[in-house]
């Protein structure tokens, strides 16, 4: 065979390895089947350890040239797909951003100015405009012209709508009575319930321009006023298709009212065109006085003309719709005629058809809305579903870890007799001349019996050479073409010389206790893998810090809680052991996925082996010291657990420990690994969210009780691991600036499960920073 899939082992039935009879405690092992069938599936893992295994990664084909680098045009698509996916990413996150912007402009809560101008000298205001009528017109060098309305004429005016409880019931009112009015609208109004103004100009009424958010514009520059009108039109187009020429501003009365600082807005929004329409009665309605009162308040003097001022919306408005009825008859007893404020001066209607694009860009705002006011809710119910998960998981990891270690205690593992039996170190390298070293010399010191194979897949920096060059006992180099890791790994496992197997990075260094510690779980002949601790070694720098807090509350706190859920997901590729019976049950590592330890870990709990974890057996491995290097890993950790996740889904509907593993493990980890860590980053947007828009005491007391139940998790992890609480300083910075970060890389990997992409092995920059191993600490 010289390429393709390999072939699948068999998983044989396992049948668990008797005790041995003479109370020693090496543990016993027997294959299953007859010792031909044995030999057949190793020289099975040893071909496999040959071949440049595949599967579903699609590994580049390699150019004549030199045999190793990729062909332009493949690394090109790559490189565009990539993008591509980053750009998907980062658009689903902008979208969210901009729906609660969105939401926040609609309810006047984003750029919102609640100043209210009062009162002001009236020396440039023209006395007879002061004097006039309620309409102000403007010609086009400027000047002002009044207009009065005639007598026994009513011009109905409402204000602030339209709302989608009290407008319908106004609207009902002048149904009945036969009467049109003039409706001066908020923009934001008119997106949110567009169906109210069509229902208007569909029964006659006229529409004006009210601004956008009901600003009062006197403290406003003329930028502001321009977009306060603009998006008015905008969303007047889309609901109705329609423009306005009529305008009233906030806050506005009668003309006399009209000042030094008023003035000058009415100058400015009449060299846009506007007509200005002020009140010659005000109802008063906003005050929410006795119907009687509402009633006298609108009535004018005399026989005298009026523009009368109800409000629509704003609040209750119960008194002002059974006093509009009222009003209405008792003026058209008196011989009053209603109709719009353009009607009442015998002008054209104020509304004009818009153009097409405006009816477009208004309509797609108002979708923008509609999409906006539906998401919301849904995400405020998802809010709270992620604060329950997020502190639920914290305190039943915090609980279980407890439970752990008391269980421990009461077992005393760290006092069972010795598993005495010799291992096989399989250390794969690929480029790792910077780290080599340190690893092969912190094995060296290893006070189990070991024997170390450095499988070099390929390497072209001589870090083989290396290896061999510090002529190490007990250690072996093994070359091979460059392959991937999986096959390497297999490579290793296939001329190891013991049962027992440990397999570690290239980057990692063991204290000479560890690999005593992490054996220890085979004296139980169920255990078939041990997970051990591993532990940030360069963590003097902010983002090592960052994810040494990481390791030690995220990593090693939840795999004491899957270790007595006995459904432990992952076994690290830093610090791993096995035993070579159960990894050939398990079919041996797989190409299958970019997370082949999560791989071999879900295949060894379906094969019917137990996953235990053992927190004395310390790793300090060598975290990416960049966001570049930081972002590779974690993508490929992300995706390759969605891969395993994928692939051993049948374990949903299995029997046995297949099943288990299954129905608890795999809801877990999709819901603490996945679903959770993608919709945590609602909580800093709600947050910002308030904080800007809403309550930014009570928002930030939440963020702040929420990091508190954060800190004192971490605190405890940190207590179990024995670390220095000094690191957890800048966890409030993790929280604000590396989670968001970790958020956009699940993202991005959820959008390339979703587009089906198949990624190769991405290798890290290394450093050599992590040297020697601690010092390590008596075993309690």
């Amino acid at each position: 065979m010289t390429g393709g899939r390999p072939p699948r082992l068999p998983r044989p039935r396992r049948r668990p390895p008797a005790p041995r009879q003479d109370g020693s405690s090496r543990t016993a092992f027997r294959l299953t089947g007859s010792g031909r069938r044995a030999a057949r599936l190793t020289g099975r893992l040893r071909v496999m350890g040959r071949l440049r295994l595949t599967g579903r990664l699609r590994t580049p084909k390699l150019s004549k040239a030199d045999g190793h680098t990729p062909k332009l045009r493949t690394v090109k698509l790559r490189k565009l797909r990539t993008r591509t996916r980053m750009v998907l990413a980062l658009a689903t996150l902008l979208a969210l951003v901009c729906t609660l912007l969105l939401d926040g402009y609609l309810h006047a809560e984003v750029g919102n100015d609640a100043r209210v101008y009062r009162s002001h000298a009236s020396r440039t205001v023209p006395d007879r405009l002061r004097k006039g009528g309620p309409v102000i017109t403007f010609g086009r060098k400027g000047k002002a012209t009044e207009h009065a309305i005639p007598s026994r004429t009513i011009a109905l005016t409402f204000d602030d709508g339209p709302d989608p409880r009290w407008t319908p019931k106004i609207l009902d009112v002048l149904r009945r009575h036969k009467v049109r009015g003039t409706f001066f609208v908020l923009g934001q109004m008119v997106i949110r319930h567009p169906e109210l103004v069509r229902r208007m100009r569909a029964a006659g009424h006229e529409v004006g321009v009210h601004t956008f958010s009901h600003v009062d514009l006197s403290y406003q520059d003329k930028g502001r006023m321009d977009r306060e009108l603009a998006q008015s039109q905008l969303a007047l187009a889309g609901a109705a298709g329609i423009t306005s020429s009529l305008f009233r501003a906030p806050y506005a009365s009668k003309v006399r009212a009209l000042d030094d600082r008023t003035w000058p807005v009415q100058q400015h929004i009449g060299s846009k065109g506007y007509i200005s329409a002020f009140v010659d009665a005000d109802s008063e309605d906003w005050q929410r006085p006795p119907v009687k009162e509402i009633v006298q308040n609108a009535t004018p003097e005399g026989k005298k003309g009026a523009s009368v001022l109800f409000h629509d919306a704003g609040g209750n408005r119960a008194r002002t719709v059974t006093a509009l009825g009222l009003y209405i008859e008792r003026m058209q007893k008196k011989g009053y005629s209603f109709t719009t404020v353009t009607g009442a001066l015998g002008a054209h209607s104020a509304n004009h058809p818009a153009h097409t694009l405006p009816i477009w860009e208004g309509r797609a705002l108002i979708w923008a809305a509609a999409f906006t006011h539906d998401a919301l809710p849904f995400l405020m119910g998802l809010l709270g579903l992620v604060g329950f998960s997020v502190i639920g998981r914290l305190l039943l990891m915090v609980l279980l870890a407890w439970w752990h270690r008391r269980s421990r205690e009461r077992r005393r593992w760290s006092r069972v007799q010795e598993v005495t039996d010799p291992v096989s170190v399989i250390v794969p390298a690929y480029n790792e001349k910077e780290c080599i070293a340190n690893t092969l010399r912190s094995l060296s010191a290893s006070t189990h019996p070991i024997e170390i194979l450095v499988v070099d897949d390929g390497s072209t920096d001589g870090t083989a050479d290396i290896a061999e060059a510090m002529g190490l006992p007990n250690v072996r180099v093994l070359r091979q073409a460059n392959a991937g890791k999986p096959a390497a790994l297999n490579r290793g496992i296939a001329h190891a010389g013991h049962e027992l197997i440990v397999m570690m990075d290239g980057d990692t260094v063991f204290e000479p206790t560890t690999i005593r510690e992490l054996v220890r779980p085979f004296a139980d002949s169920r255990v078939g893998a041990v997970a051990g601790n591993a532990k940030v070694g360069n963590r003097g720098k902010l983002i090592g810090a960052w994810q040494h807090i990481e390791y030690v509350m995220g990593f090693n706190l939840d795999r004491r809680m899957y270790d007595l859920l006995r459904c432990m997901p992952t076994i690290p590729g830093a610090i791993g052991a096995f035993r070579r019976r159960a990894l050939l049950e398990a079919g041996g590592m797989s190409a299958d996925t970019l997370a082949e330890d999560t791989d071999i870990t879900i295949a060894l709990h379906r094969a019917g082996w137990q996953v235990v974890y053992q927190e004395h057996a310390r790793a300090w491995t060598e975290a990416p010291s960049s966001l570049g290097q930081l972002w590779k890993q974690r993508y490929r950790w992300s995706y390759g657990t969605m891969q395993a996740l994928w692939k051993h889904r049948r374990s949903l509907i299995d029997r046995g420990p297949s099943g288990r593993f299954g129905r608890v493990g795999m809801p877990l980890v999709v819901l603490f690994q996945i679903l959770t860590p993608l919709c945590a980053p609602l909580i800093d947007l709600f947050t910002l969210y308030g904080v800007i828009f809403l309550d930014p005491v009570r928002s930030l007391l939440a963020w702040g009780a929420l990091l508190l139940v954060q800190l004192l998790g971490a605190a405890y992890a940190f207590r179990l691991d024995r670390e220095d609480y000094r690191a957890l300083a800048v966890l409030p910075l993790q929280q604000i600036a590396y989670r968001q970060l970790m958020y956009l890389v699940l993202l991005h990997s959820c959008v390339t499960a979703a587009t089906g992409a198949l990624l190769p092995w991405q290798k890290l920059k290394r450093t050599g920073e992590v040297d020697t191993p601690r010092a390590p600490e008596a075993v309690r």
